[in-house]
């Protein structure tokens, strides 16, 4: 899916492999004379760049302290940006913080394109100053200079850049690089190399506030080495494992570096972005434990905003089409071949995240509430809800075992979520009674033990130990009815005029269940309680059916007409039907368990209610 031309540009770009052994750049001094009209207007400043003025304000406030007259170098910064040149054969000059804060004032002061040559020379330095036969400018010995130099080079070098050479936003959110000037093709290699060099310093960083700083800063250099397909190959692929394996905030900072990147005018940029983030997704959820899950969660919904992008939505369809299908293909195999070795190649945490991340983006593609309020027309990715849903109830269908229920809820949670948002009617129902029955059926004996309650989060397949355990099967029936309740409480359904009939089955199914077990008594079916539980969600089904029969019998329209049915539907607030009212109440008391668990879960001793 990446452009087939990717790789034949490399050796062409603009000597991207010799930019690390030119150490001098001397041609940009040549066109310091364009910038010496430009001085800053501090009072300016504020409103230009807030972010940048506020850096100066905490960081660098003796440099925003100086006369506004002062429009030209003085004889000590002209001595001071030809130290380099005098410097012995032996040793490297150290960079002291005196010299480093005379570059900064000519920066602030001139934008001074000489000033920013010294400054990412020594950047040069300090990206590569324990490293073995490296030519370097300067000798950096300290490391508050060290600190210093780093951040004064990710800070200014966006500002001087953008002032000299600016791109544009175009409407569409992308934005267009820089026009190829003579300024622009002088400072192109010097600007290749400073983002080499950024990249490469990012793996040096171990403090998460640097390389968020690193990360963020470099994202903006982004439109003006576009043209460096191998430098920005190596971006993404370092940005992408840091948005896979770092902490929340440098995540988040790596990821809106990658979608700088699929907002770049080069189509061919988009299809690598959203190749690469698919595939860390995937590599990032081959295991799930309570600890790895709330960041495959970030992955997964940060993720999608890029398929989600406006301007995205052909490539996306492409993309999309084309991993459904290889979803598709696994279960269709597995169907074919019934060993257990096939069966793998559906049951296991990367197929389910994976089915999981593509509900997840056609629910935010194609949100009814999102497209009402914009006026957006269908999204193009509209057409691959109907596949998705077939796909994963194959696989629900694959194993009917009770051991793998929890599976079949991981999935049924994701079609629950997908029919939420897009106003689809998926018929969940099939697959979530014949669990609530086996949870209660008193055909096999529920064994006592002292087993904890299984965490269905972070397992699809029950351990061996849970088989026929009475623990084993309340987790399932609790888990079973609610999403069960939710299912029937989602717009699709509860505001269906035919909601009536729409439950009729599901009722009959439920008492009948009820009905078995407080036959079976305590020879084995389930307690009193548990089948308290279903009749109280069955009687909040007849409720609200009574509920939408008696809203309906003013109706003076036929079914075959379809304007005056939607109008009525779009009547509906769920939240006033007794079945809203009961999943609010359970939704808020199993937030109130899953934060004690999760307070437990870090040490915090809390007492766990039954």
């Amino acid at each position: 899916m990446v452009g087939a031309n990717d790789e034949d540009g490399d050796e062409s770009e603009d000597g991207d492999g010799d930019i690390e052994d030119d150490a001098s750049f001397a041609s940009i001094d040549d066109l310091e004379h364009e910038g010496e009209d430009h001085v800053l207007e501090l009072k300016k400043l504020a409103e230009k760049d807030p972010e940048f003025y506020k850096y100066l304000q905490e960081n660098d406030r003796e440099l925003l302290e100086f006369e506004a007259g002062a429009a030209a170098a003085t004889d000590d910064d002209d001595d001071m940006f030809d130290e380099d040149e005098d410097m012995s054969d032996d040793k490297a000059p150290v960079l002291t913080k005196t010299i480093l804060q005379k570059w900064q004032k000519a920066l602030l002061e001139h934008r001074s394109l000489r000033a920013l040559r010294k400054l990412l020379l020594a950047f040069r330095a300090a990206a590569h100053m324990n490293e073995e036969n490296q030519v370097l400018a300067w000798t950096i010995d300290s490391p508050s200079v060290y600190s210093k130099l780093v951040t004064t080079s990710l800070r200014y070098t966006p500002v001087v850049l953008e002032h000299h050479i600016p791109y544009k936003i175009l409407p569409n959110g992308k934005f267009k690089p820089p026009t190829q000037t003579t300024k622009h093709k002088t400072l192109q290699k010097l600007i290749i190399s400073y983002f080499i060099n950024v990249i490469h310093i990012i793996s040096q960083l171990t403090e998460p506030e640097m390389i968020q700083l690193a990360i963020s800063e470099s994202a903006k250099i982004v439109p003006y080495v576009i043209s460096s397909r191998r430098s920005i190959k190596l971006y993404l692929k370092t940005c992408l494992d840091i948005w896979s394996t770092g902490d929340d905030s440098t995540r988040i900072a790596a990821f809106l570096a990658i979608r700088k990147l699929a907002t770049a005018t080069d189509e061919s940029m988009l299809d690598m972005v959203l190749k690469g983030t698919y595939l860390a997704l995937i590599r990032s959820s081959k295991s799930t434990t309570p600890h790895t899950l709330p960041s495959i969660n970030l992955m997964k919904n940060s993720a999608s905003e890029i398929y989600c992008l406006d301007f995205a939505q052909g490539s996306a369809y492409q993309h999309a089409f084309g991993y459904i299908r290889q979803l598709a293909v696994h279960l269709r195999n597995s169907m074919k071949v019934k060993s257990k070795e096939a069966y793998k190649q559906v049951y296991n945490w990367q197929y389910v995240h994976c089915i999981d991340f593509w509900c997840i983006v056609l629910a935010r593609a194609c949100d009814v509430d999102t497209q009402g309020k914009t006026g957006a027309k269908d999204n193009e990715l509209k057409p691959l809800i109907y596949p998705l849903v077939q796909v994963t109830l194959g696989a629900i269908k694959l194993i009917s075992a009770s051991r793998s229920y929890p599976f079949h809820l991981h999935l049924i949670r994701s079609l629950l979520h997908l029919t939420r948002h897009t106003n689809t009617f998926i018929p969940l129902a099939p697959y979530l009674l014949p669990i609530i029955n086996s949870a209660l059926s008193p055909t096999h004996s529920k064994k006592s033990s002292t087993l904890r309650p299984l965490d269905f989060d972070t397992n699809i397949r029950a351990p061996q130990q849970y088989a026929k355990t009475r623990v084993y099967a309340e987790g399932l029936l609790e888990e079973a009815l609610f999403v069960l309740s939710e299912w029937l409480a989602a717009k699709p359904v509860m505001s269906s005029i035919a909601f009536p009939e729409i439950t009729v089955p599901v009722v009959m199914s439920l008492r009948k269940t009820i009905k078995t077990s407080k036959s079976a008594g305590s020879k084995g079916g389930g307690s009193a309680k548990e089948a308290g539980m279903v009749k109280g969600l069955v009687e909040r089904i007849e409720e609200s059916a009574k509920w939408v029969e008696k809203k309906r019998e003013g109706v003076a329209f036929s079914p075959g007409r379809m304007n005056e049915v939607e109008a009525w539907e779009a009547g509906v607030n769920v939240e006033e039907t007794p079945l809203g009212k009961y999943v609010k109440v359970q939704r808020k008391t199993r937030e109130k368990r899953r934060r004690l668990v999760e307070k437990a879960r870090e040490g915090e001793h809390e007492i766990l209610d039954d």
